[in-house]
């Protein structure tokens, strides 16, 4: 696997160059298994929702009872967006044209094509796109002729068993969306590091113990774990107490992120989407255990959120200074950073 010499970090200006950007979207977010949204919004045929890949437009559609289909949500006619938000329809009709496509992707119909000499409507059907699950979470790659999901989860299932949790056995509580003035890479970094916990999360840091010989850092050949054991005399509102003994942080390539915090039964996913070279959406779809108490569920999201709150101005701040430019490198701590230089070599070999 590619990597950089004595510690540098990518170099800077990838971080806010759009031609990187474009040349990321193609290498990665339209090769990559990338989250997209949960099982319980396409329960039901004639389902569908949509979701933004990396710059990808998806759209995702329960056809029958057994069959969950996804696409390029673009029209074949002149490349509009088909459908917007989610809801449930008999079929998918591009509001531009009215060009009508069926729940398995076939085009229906389009107006005036019976005028068009050798109109075929079997060649132009909206692009399929590889879709797949793991318990209540919906995945899809851009690139229909990817290797199984299976593949890229690897051994992640059995470590987020191993916590304690029952995927089948949550349920959906809520989302929480937002866009940040940052690179996506940089989000991530953020993400793959506690380095920065003790002085940039004090709340987070009197729960969980962020000292380097407690933190512990794990690399796998497609994700990145963290585990945070909890302080054995911790404190602060937030009670880490409960059948999760410990933190459970884990970064799924390209751009998932997974928290299992201590405590009650509880997971958050989401991904992390680049919109633009220096923005970056987000969203994490919060999961709980089906008798955890609402007191505990609140206290426990105004926790977290407290901590988003304090990356957002972490990452904001490193984005300025990236974009300053007078610096070609930073310089990373392999004890610590040791995930960030993992997500650097997967991403220069992706970049090849």
């Amino acid at each position: 696997m590619a990597t950089l010499a004595d510690g540098r970090t990518l170099p800077f200006d990838w971080y806010s160059d759009p031609a990187v950007l474009r040349l990321e979207r193609e290498q990665i977010f339209r090769r990559t298994w990338q989250y997209a949204g949960r099982a319980d919004q396409v329960a039901l045929p004639g389902a569908f929702f949509t979701c933004d890949l990396g710059g990808v437009p998806i759209v995702v559609v329960r056809e029958s009872e057994s069959r969950l289909r996804a696409f390029l949500n673009v029209c074949r006619h002149r490349g509009s967006l088909v459908c917007e938000g989610d809801g449930r329809r008999e079929t998918l009709q591009c509001p531009y044209h009215a060009w009508t496509y069926g729940l398995d992707g076939s085009l229906r119909a389009a107006p005036r094509s019976d005028r068009e000499p050798g109109f075929d409507r079997t060649e132009l059907g909206l692009v399929p796109v590889s879709v797949d699950s793991w318990g209540p979470f919906v995945f899809v790659n851009p690139d229909g002729e990817a290797a199984p999901l299976a593949d890229t989860l690897g051994e992640l299932p059995e470590l987020v068993a191993a916590s304690g949790l029952e995927l089948e056995s949550l349920r959906f509580l809520e989302r929480s969306s937002g866009e940040y003035e940052a690179n996506w890479k940089v989000c991530s970094e953020n993400f793959l590091e506690c380095y920065h916990c003790q002085v940039a999360h004090p709340g987070f840091s009197k729960v969980v113990d962020v000292s380097v010989d407690a933190y512990v850092l794990e690399q796998s050949p497609t994700f990145s774990t963290q585990y945070g054991p909890v302080r054995e005399t911790w404190e602060g509102a937030f009670d880490p107490r409960g059948p999760i003994e410990r933190g459970q942080f884990h970064f799924l390539w390209p751009n998932v992120t997974i928290n299992i915090m201590p405590g009650r039964p509880n997971l958050s996913i989401g991904p992390i989407v680049p919109i633009g070279p220096e923005r970056t959406a987000r969203f994490l779809d919060y999961f709980v255990g089906p008798d955890v108490e609402q007191a505990w569920l609140d206290d426990m999201l105004e926790f977290d959120q407290q901590v988003g709150v304090e990356d957002r101005a972490l990452v904001e701040r490193v984005q300025k200074g990236l974009r300053g430019g007078g610096l070609a490198h930073g310089r990373l701590m392999g004890e610590s950073e040791g995930l960030i230089a993992h997500f650097q070599a997967m991403l220069l070999e992706a970049l090849a």
